[in-house]
């Protein structure tokens, strides 16, 4: 609390609620793989580790398909068959808020996350072609 209120005093309460409206979340690349084994299987030798998925099993295909891998603080999604290109991907508590916002700074989305509330996904495409996903779980 009292660090939100340094920034607001340093940066004023507006800035302060526009940098919490675009907090992307949790960071991870998603790679395309063409080996899901042999790739989780390089990852593992630098000291990732598979990251559970949910005991609900709502992850489909996990393990087959994909797999995330954690190191420390580093996420690593290996997809096979799934993704054209590398993919930036954020994780945010609430990516409508987050799309709102950067609709209002004039971000152009290639996918919109549909109205409502739960899950739901957002992507767009950086200045350079890379696909940049913010995934709300």
């Amino acid at each position: 609390m009292l660090e939100k209120l340094v920034v607001a005093a340093t940066l004023g309460a507006a800035t302060l609620a526009a940098a919490e409206t675009t907090n992307l979340g949790r960071f991870s690349i998603s790679l395309t793989v063409k080996d899901l084994p042999k790739s989780k299987d390089f990852y593992e030798k630098l000291g990732f580790k598979v990251f559970p998925p949910p005991a609900d099993g709502s992850w489909a295909k996990y393990g087959e398909r994909w797999v995330i891998l954690q190191n420390g603080e580093a996420l690593v999604g290996l997809f096979q068959g799934m993704f054209e290109k590398n993919t930036l991907t954020f994780n945010p508590t609430d990516v409508r808020a987050i799309q709102a916002a950067l609709k209002a700074k004039g971000m152009v989305f290639t996918v919109e996350a549909p109205e409502g509330k739960g899950p739901a996904f957002a992507l767009l495409t950086d200045p350079d072609g890379n696909p940049v996903l913010i995934d709300q779980h």
